[in-house]
């Protein structure tokens, strides 16, 4: 029985290397790209030895495919998050606030990811699955304006969801890299963007 609490430390000292490294290899994948970036400089970047990485991930494929699932997870609780029907009624400055809030944050706090999974250097088997998540997104967006506007055609509910989606990500690596003072007054012209337009194009 005493045992256990040891056992239980040492666990949560392996998990909170693991997160370190991931972390590392995130900034690293970012900054020079996958294929540049090597478990070396990985290792340096967590100011750890390369063997203490390779007790924890075999290869850099292996931190890689950690880091997707871990983006790919937030990605997920995020949608949830943003994109549920059931806010469909609200008016429509809430409702927006309530789509994008979810969607910086996780972008926020997983910014190395991003610029990762965006690059074309990642092994599609990798790439692959994290991509279809943020192409999902349209999907989403065109389920709440059904919800909320039963009656626009399904064609017109696509078009306004991938415009919604285009204008998003327009400004999202502006609200993103902002400085964190200026960051509310980025933010607040996002969403005055997608107001302005969603707000005809709904009645349309």
């Amino acid at each position: 029985m005493a045992r256990q609490p040891a056992e239980r430390k040492r666990q949560a000292r392996g998990e909170r290397r693991m997160r370190q490294l991931e972390d590392a290899a995130a900034e690293v994948f970012a900054e020079l790209g996958y294929a540049r970036a090597t478990t070396n400089a990985i290792a340096a970047r967590a100011g750890v030895s390369p063997g203490t990485l390779y007790q924890f991930f075999r290869n850099k494929e292996a931190l890689a495919e950690a880091l997707a699932q871990r983006y790919r997870a937030a990605l997920r609780d995020a949608h949830d998050k943003a994109f549920d029907p059931g806010f469909a009624s609200l008016p429509l400055p809430e409702l927006v606030d309530r789509m994008v809030q979810p969607m910086i944050e996780v972008n926020l706090a997983n910014p190395g990811f991003k610029a990762l999974f965006a690059a074309t250097d990642m092994p599609e088997r990798l790439a692959a699955p994290t991509r279809q998540l943020h192409q999902a997104v349209v999907g989403k967006i065109a389920e709440v304006l059904t919800a909320r506007v039963p009656d626009l055609p399904a064609a017109r509910v696509r078009t306004i969801a991938v415009v919604s989606t285009q204008i998003f990500g327009a400004l999202l690596g502006t609200v993103v890299s902002a400085p964190p003072a200026e960051r509310e007054a980025w933010l607040t012209e996002l969403k005055r963007a997608l107001l302005g337009y969603l707000e005809p194009a709904l009645r349309s």
